[in-house]
């Protein structure tokens, strides 16, 4: 089976590529934890986080952002001692912050999915051809800076317009794998099937 080129040799890093990246998501604690995991990739790589992703579950209580908005200063203090996650204040006050700009949004919109996906570019904004060199073009877009400065606008942090674009790519808002990619067809499928929620 031929795959887009960064998912690599790792039977972790291939599961992730193959049943997750790209599939439309609307579970609000889904995308609150991916925004919250790009922000904490932000210099380092994604296969990093990844190996991480399920003590960083544990620790932010499921991504359950009413929960982790109510995390305290000794929550920080107990988080920057554990070795399982990315030992940064910034990122995790930053995951604590976006926690309860997450309740505002939830409140707004209804759900963080129905904010989420007004953000998703139409197609004739999107590239007619999807290969590895496209791709790797596609650090940040339109729909990026938007999303992020929007984000921002309303308080959130550690959202720049790279970080909301992985979050797009990863979350299904557009169709990234490469046009040789098994699960290119298949993401598109779902995704013409997809009732956008709003």
């Amino acid at each position: 089976m031929e795959r887009c080129f960064w998912a690599g040799e790792d039977p972790l890093y291939q599961a992730y590529h193959d049943q997750e990246w790209g599939r439309p998501v609307t579970g609000d604690f889904r995308l609150f934890e991916k925004i919250c995991l790009e922000g904490f990739q932000s210099g380092l790589s994604w296969f990093t986080i990844l190996k991480k992703r399920e003590r960083f579950r544990e620790v932010f209580a499921g991504f359950d952002f009413e929960r982790v908005a109510r995390f305290t200063e000794a929550d920080i203090e107990r988080l920057l001692t554990d070795t399982g996650i990315i030992r940064h204040r910034g990122k995790i006050a930053s995951t604590i912050n976006n926690a309860a700009r997450a309740i505002e949004l939830r409140d707004e919109f209804g759900s963080l999915a129905a904010y989420f996906w007004r953000f998703e570019p139409k197609e004739v904004d999107r590239p007619d051809v999807f290969t590895a060199d496209v791709l790797k073009t596609l650090a940040q877009t339109d729909a990026s800076r938007a999303l992020s400065a929007d984000l921002k606008k309303r308080g959130w942090s550690f959202v720049g317009p790279t970080t909301a674009y992985a979050f797009m790519q990863a979350m299904g808002l557009v169709n990234d794998h490469t046009e040789h990619c098994f699960c290119r067809h298949e993401v598109e499928t779902l995704r013409q099937g997809f009732v956008r929620p709003g």
